[in-house]
């Protein structure tokens, strides 16, 4: 699979200077957990869930999360998990007819007991599995999870991840943040070739104040929920090799049917591609807060997102995809001759690029340009939107 993979080879060719790069499942860790982009959430309980998974990975999905957890009711755990199990035998049967390549595939589960029990009954069809999402993660609840992902993984014979969620109350309350940071930090190091990503369950913290943000807001608007933002990153998302992928929030607006502020997309881009039809789209469906809240999440270290309706899946690969300047910094400050520091001009001679304090940013650069592709000179976002589009 790849990003923009959906698309015709003529159109990537016209939109790309470097195309994404093909990845599969068995692929390193560190490739997976750049390139999940828009991790799509669907109930475990949906009766056409194989179905879905296809046509979703026809129009650009690469990850998905099949979820047992908050999105259905207790009741219907047990049918959903009989379902699950059922869908992903007609997958492997589809695939295996097909040809295809399913995306990345990961469960939600409630309970540790819950992964090792999957696995035995997913039998031959756990080879569509990539891992599990573990909720309400803290080091007390999380480490029984880790444990039972990693007998899993021995049982089946098939490397799995864990995609810890943190959304748990404990984390938020300023009393306590830190030390439960202290304690995610201290589970998730000692199973650290067993973690893909950490994923931030804004949601939950809203609740527990009774907030939700409005469409025409984004979740770094919502202070208490930008706080906790700022912390997970600056404990667990450092660039010095300690840290990890973590994911952006869920956005959860499908059409705004009144709004109080302006639009926040600018006029001008839609009209160089001649695309303003696409810009009164986007707006009304609360588009361009998600993608004011995309950059948001890039500026303060975040990759990927949690989406829930298939539309938000192409606003998050088109802004995750490098422009061609910025590949070309990056690409400056990386050069073996830059090794001794320095300061450089930037290539479009509009800033200063200094080798030391942006190597990490221009090596994160690189890998982001690995997985979702380097833009060509005069492509920009809406662009990659429009091609997206007309695709789909």
């Amino acid at each position: 699979m790849r990003h923009f993979g959906h698309i015709a080879p003529e159109a990537r060719e016209r939109l790309f200077h470097q195309e994404p790069c093909a990845f599969t499942s068995d692929s390193p860790a560190r490739v997976l957990s750049a390139a999940l982009g828009a991790t799509l959430y669907s109930p475990a309980t949906r009766p056409r869930l194989a179905a879905d998974i296809v046509k979703q990975t026809g129009s650009g999905v690469v990850s998905m999360v099949l979820c047992l957890e908050d999105s259905i009711a207790d009741e219907d755990v047990p049918a959903g998990e009989e379902n699950l199990v059922r869908q992903f035998a007609e997958l492997d049967a589809l695939l295996a007819r097909t040809g295809a390549e399913p995306p990345l595939l990961f469960v939600r589960v409630r309970t540790p007991d819950q992964i090792p029990d999957l696995v035995r009954r997913l039998g031959a069809s756990v080879r569509l599995l990539s891992g599990f999402v573990l909720p309400k993660f803290t080091e007390e609840r999380g480490v029984p999870f880790l444990e039972a992902l990693g007998a899993a993984e021995t049982a089946c014979g098939r490397r799995l991840f864990a995609m810890p969620v943190l959304e748990s109350p404990e984390l938020l309350y300023r009393e306590t943040r830190v030390e439960i940071l202290e304690g995610i930090a201290r589970a998730v190091g000692k199973y650290r070739d067993r973690v893909l990503a950490l994923r931030l369950g804004v949601t939950d913290f809203c609740s527990s104040y009774g907030l939700r943000r409005a469409p025409d807001m984004t979740a770094y608007d919502v202070q208490i929920v930008a706080s906790v933002i700022g912390d997970v990153v600056n404990m667990l998302g450092r660039a010095d090799g300690s840290g990890f992928t973590v994911t952006g929030p869920v956005w959860e607006y499908f059409r705004v049917p009144e709004r109080v502020f302006k639009p926040q997309l600018r006029t001008s881009p839609f009209l160089e591609v001649r695309a303003v039809g696409l810009r009164a789209k986007l707006i009304e469906h609360a588009m361009d807060g998600l993608l004011r809240e995309i950059s948001l999440d890039q500026a303060n270290g975040l990759l990927g997102k949690t989406c829930i309706h298939p539309s938000h899946v192409l606003p998050v690969h088109a802004l995750s995809v490098v422009s061609h300047e910025e590949f070309s910094d990056a690409a400056d400050i990386l050069r073996p001759d830059s090794d001794g520091g320095g300061v450089l001009r930037s290539a479009y001679t509009n800033k200063m690029n200094e080798v030391k304090p942006h190597r990490a940013w221009a090596e994160r650069t690189l890998l982001r340009a690995e997985v979702f592709g380097v833009a060509n000179e005069d492509v920009g976002f809406v662009d990659l939107l429009t091609a997206g589009v007309m695709t789909g």
